[in-house]
């Protein structure tokens, strides 16, 4: 065994020194890995995914860069921070194709390329430096992996390539963008992307399995309500370690602890949709938000998918309308399914029911200002396309006629309405009660295995069951107390008889839920 020196850490790696060699070369060998982290890959040279040992570290030790596994036997190519205490990834070379825990390496051949191979010897990545000049390749304190040629030349850079991460200095161009994690438990490529635009303007796109929709900046707004130009074509952006983000597009913001040249900072596409620039707490090695691009996720485009109604409580929470179920249970990116046969609902009586204060922004069949309730519904009760239609009585009295219903949301602030067609044999009550549950379901605990689980004896049904038992227990009973005791009590206080007149329980119903008590309450700040 060696020991291995990581700030703050010590731990026993196992070696492959033969046990026929001289007593004093392990000394030696531990006096060399224990006073020399090296942060270069000679041409010739490979890092193993069997040894822990095989990585590269930057000078500063700010950076590592080797294999990162998840599970069992799931292991990317990747560029994390040493001192975070998740060990963030800031890149990854094979998001979407893990390699095999045993037998996969990391090479710089001699024909100049960089290649990844999996276990079976073929190859799952490799960079563009065939038939180079390529000597080494070299972790920066940057956090930039680069194979570098005669007279430091560089012939590849990880910079150029971005997974979901932006660092200090890394130039954003037109031809690279940052792709969000699929969810939490995965890292995958996911829905959210983060890129400049044709027009020249940095866009924020959700493009799911059913749509694609730009949600960030305001999409109704043109380019310079929204603060931006699209005069510039250079289309390149770059922050400063002070935390100052600059764009060809006048897009500039500020890192709410602007200044702090010592703390190390990255901007993440994260998989909820949302943009953020996070600062490491040295301390902690926990990441602090200092800015996010929308402060209400609800207004993410497919945050909770197709018919569903996303609810800011302040959380996103997820809904499905009247005549309407969710998907699948657990996964609100498949969004809502009808309760009807769709095929046979222009053929049967319909009618319409009320939603106050939701909106599904696009897929719009009419515009209609200046419009009577009245003729909007009928707009719409004449096209078979025609699933709802949005009718806002404040202004211009607007009318549109919606084909798709993505993106919806429920907000008090908005001032129209969806009125959702339903054939009349769908049962519906009032008031409509938006009560939802989390978007993402994130799953970092799930096991992932590359090839057959028997071939490492490992059990893929390690679900502890006892434990997600219990803790539903522990939760149902407490919200019991919670309802029986609290409420009571403050029911009594204010004034609100716990039970009617007749002796009979009051309709809920007609009481406003919390998640839109606290939603009004949050959106009366801004």
């Amino acid at each position: 065994m060696q020991l291995v020196s990581q700030p703050g850490i010590m731990r026993s790696l196992p070696t492959s020194i033969h046990p026929k060699l001289p007593s004093f070369l392990p000394v030696f060998f531990l006096f060399l890995s224990t006073s020399y982290a090296h942060n270069i890959l000679l041409r010739g040279s490979s890092l193993s995914v069997e040894d822990d040992s095989d990585i590269l570290i930057s000078p500063d030790k700010t950076f590592s860069c080797g294999f990162y596994g998840m599970g069992q036997n799931a292991y990317w190519f990747s560029i994390w921070f040493t001192n975070s205490r998740d060990r963030t990834v800031v890149w990854m070379a094979n998001r979407d194709r893990p390699a095999n825990g045993r037998g996969s390496r990391v090479s710089l051949r001699r024909d100049g390329a960089m290649v990844l191979t999996d276990v079976d010897g073929s190859i799952i990545w490799e960079t563009n430096t065939t038939s180079t000049d390529a000597r080494m390749a070299e972790l920066l304190d940057t956090g930039n992996l680069v194979i570098k040629g005669p007279g430091d030349k560089i012939l590849w850079q990880s910079f150029d390539s971005p997974t979901n991460t932006l660092l200090p200095n890394q130039l954003f161009t037109k031809s690279t963008n940052l792709i969000s994690r699929l969810h939490g438990g995965s890292y995958a490529t996911g829905y959210y992307s983060f890129f400049f635009d044709n027009d020249n303007v940095l866009r924020l796109k959700y493009d799911g399995p059913d749509i694609s929709s730009i949600y960030w900046p305001i999409p109704y707004l043109d380019v310079f309500q929204n603060g931006r130009t699209n005069y510039n074509s250079s289309r390149i952006a770059v922050y400063d370690e002070m935390g100052h983000f600059v764009s060809s597009d006048r897009l500039q913001f500020i890192a709410s602890d602007i200044g702090m040249s010592r703390i190390r900072r990255r901007l993440t596409m994260d998989y909820d949709g949302n943009l953020r620039l996070y600062s490491l707490n040295n301390d902690t090695g926990l990441w602090v938000t200092s800015w996010e691009a929308l402060s209400q996720l609800c207004n993410v485009h497919g945050v909770c998918g197709r018919y569903a109604i996303c609810v800011n409580t302040p959380e996103p929470k997820c809904s499905c309308p009247p005549g309407y179920e969710i998907t699948e249970p657990g996964n609100w990116n498949k969004g809502c399914k009808p309760l009807f046969n769709e095929t046979l609902f222009q053929s049967q009586r319909v009618k319409f029911v009320e939603l106050p204060h939701v909106d599904y922004y696009g897929f719009d069949l009419n515009y209609i200002q200046f419009s009577s309730i009245d003729s909007c519904r009928d707009l719409c009760l004449g096209d078979y396309r025609c699933k709802a239609f949005s009718y806002r009585l404040t202004g211009l009295r607007s009318c549109y006629t919606k084909n798709e219903l993505f993106n919806g949301y429920q907000s008090p602030g908005f001032e129209g309405k969806i009125y959702l067609k339903l054939p009349v044999t769908v049962e519906t009550s009032q008031p409509i009660i938006l009560n939802g549950t989390d978007p993402i379901c994130q799953s970092d605990g799930s096991e992932i295995v590359i090839g057959s689980p028997s071939m490492y004896n490992i059990s893929t049904k390690r679900m502890r069951w006892v434990y997600l038992y219990a803790f539903a227990s522990a939760i149902g009973f407490i919200e019991l107390l919670f309802v029986v005791s609290g409420w009571w009590f403050l029911f009594r206080k204010h004034g609100v008889p716990a039970l009617a007149e007749d002796g009979y329980h009051e309709d809920r119903n007609k009481r406003p839920t919390m998640d839109l008590v606290v939603q009004a309450l949050l959106e009366c700040q801004y």
